[in-house]
């Protein structure tokens, strides 16, 4: 069975969704446009030199795929309740595929 497997990367997207994405909305939505924080930090050249950075990468790779992974799951399981069953192995190919070729597609354009 796949189950445990689309569950593990359900559950890690669930949580890296829960820890990373308030910190990025309080400081892309609050934090910088209110002034609190230099704008500058937002600057390309900034950003590049961070990005470049193997650490960085691994991270905004998880930040990406992880909960792209969750929202598949999720958007699977609730067509499922609300009762559309024609076409599950269709269904789970395209979204769990999707999702995949957004981790490789992701993971090469970092790399």
């Amino acid at each position: 069975s796949n189950e445990p497997v689309v569950w593990s990367l359900f559950g890690a997207g669930g949580v890296v969704a829960a820890l990373f994405f308030p910190v990025l909305i309080l400081l892309t939505g609050l934090l910088i446009p209110l002034g609190l924080i230099d704008s500058n930090i937002l600057a390309w050249s900034n950003l590049k030199a961070w990005i470049n950075l193997w650490p960085v990468k691994l991270v905004l790779w998880l930040v990406i795929s992880l909960p792209m992974w969750h929202a598949v799951h999720r958007i699977y399981h609730g067509l499922h309740d609300l009762g559309v069953k024609r076409g599950r192995v269709l269904q789970f190919w395209l979204f769990y595929g999707f999702a995949f070729a957004v981790t490789v597609l992701v993971a090469i354009y970092l790399i």
